[in-house]
């Protein structure tokens, strides 16, 4: 059994939730067996990023058996002589590799999770990020609908809603938005506005559920420190990347200065660059299977962590095919601690067959492979245009601790 052929799509969600665009990819083998996977934030413009998987595969995987995993993941590692940790190639390869260990799961008859250590897990806890109820065609929220970010009483009504759907947990990231400078100092109004909206969040589900604040690398090891103190007295499960991810000695001084668990990790790659994180005091990893190097370096990337006495807790902000390779790892480790999940009626229909998930729990699959089945048509009714918006993109506009005009202006 040979990797013979590639097909990629660029697809367009119509919220924009999980993202601008999804880079999906279907491999086949010599024998006719297909496989699908998912890159994650491979951050240039949709078409090239197909481009770069296209070009990867048939300069590295083409031809090859698909259980030569580790022998792949090396060659597209090093590739241009650069053998360290690359986050678009990692990108790159993520999504060819998860398609990968779905033909080995259909070729061998198992689930992929029974491939890499079996099922450890009878189901997976879930928790979801607090998303406004109404969204427009562009993905924004209507006008009126209210503003679940910034908003600390919306927010909990949100939160209680999300509940009654089932969900023990929500994420929440309340300061924003993320300029590109790095590291900055939140104004005395943001971490006011942040410190409310966590806690009207917890007066509002006591110990139903927890709550999980999110940062996104946006502020220096101070103003992390300084918000991290005002959220304590509510308890969250954690606080999400308190620093920008090329500063991990910074993230580390944050969990040095707060009970609360620091978690970071979806924009890290590799099991290198978790390791770092470790040893810096990161207790919650959150890799993105879809760029972290894919399911196997995922695994790798746990297994170390154990070494730590720490939880996996797999980021997904993306399609459901990363999403469902991350919920084989998943149900694989020990140390699993909850999973992020999306649910979009357009999430739903690029699938033909699902996941199933019921009452905040993702329950295990049993059909071979990832147990999905990809839905070609409605992909290809979505399509990228050449050069659109990236998958993320960050705030163009340098932000000082006196933002507050600004931020009003961006928004």
């Amino acid at each position: 059994m040979k990797l013979k052929q590639i097909k990629t799509w660029v697809t367009v969600p119509p919220t924009g939730i999980g993202g601008s665009f999804w880079v999906i990819v279907k491999l086949t083998t010599d024998n006719g067996i297909e496989g699908i996977g998912e890159c994650y934030g491979i951050p240039v413009s949709g078409d090239i990023a197909c481009r770069m998987v296209t070009d990867t595969f048939e300069r590295f995987i083409e031809g090859e058996d698909p259980r030569n995993i580790e022998t792949m993941f090396r060659r597209v590692y090093s590739a241009g002589f650069t053998q360290r940790p690359d986050v678009s190639m990692m990108g790159v390869f993520s999504g060819i590799e998860i398609a990968i260990w779905d033909i080995l799961g259909k070729a061998n008859g198992q689930p992929v999770y029974n491939l890499i250590g079996g099922r450890f897990h009878d189901r997976l806890r879930t928790y979801t990020y607090l998303y406004p109820k109404n969204l427009g065609p562009d993905g924004r929220a209507e006008e009126s609908a209210p503003d679940v970010y910034h908003d600390g009483d919306a927010a909990a009504e949100r939160a209680l809603e999300y509940i009654d759907m089932g969900f023990t947990a929500i994420k929440q990231d309340p300061a924003g938005p993320y300029s590109f400078q790095g590291g900055r100092e939140l104004s005395l109004q943001e971490l006011s506005r942040s410190e409310y909206n966590v806690k009207c969040m917890r007066e509002a589900v006591g110990d139903r559920a927890d709550i999980l604040v999110g940062t996104h690398g946006q502020m220096t090891t101070s103003s992390a420190i300084r918000l991290a103190k005002r959220l304590e007295p509510y308890d969250p499960l954690w606080f999400e990347e308190p620093c920008p991810p090329d500063q991990m000695d910074a993230i580390g001084a944050v969990a040095a200065a707060t009970s609360l668990p620091v978690a970071t990790g979806e924009r890290l790659t590799t099991k290198i660059e978790f390791h770092q994180a470790l040893k810096a005091g990161v207790s919650i990893l959150q890799p993105d299977v879809g760029r972290s190097g894919g399911i196997w370096e995922t695994k790798k990337i746990a297994v170390i962590a154990e070494l730590f006495n720490a939880q996996i807790a797999p980021h997904i902000y993306c399609g459901p095919i990363a999403h469902a390779a991350a919920t084989h790892v998943a149900f694989s480790l020990p140390n699993f601690l909850i999973l992020e999940t999306i649910h979009t009626e357009f999430h739903d229909a690029i699938l033909k067959q699902s996941l199933s998930w019921d009452h905040g729990f993702m329950i295990a699959p049993t059909e071979p492979g990832l147990g999905i089945e990809l839905n070609e048509e409605v992909l290809e009714a979505h399509p990228y245009e050449t050069g659109g918006r990236l998958h993320l993109e960050m705030c163009q506009t340098p932000l000082d601790s006196a933002n507050n005009r600004i931020i009003a202006e961006i928004e």
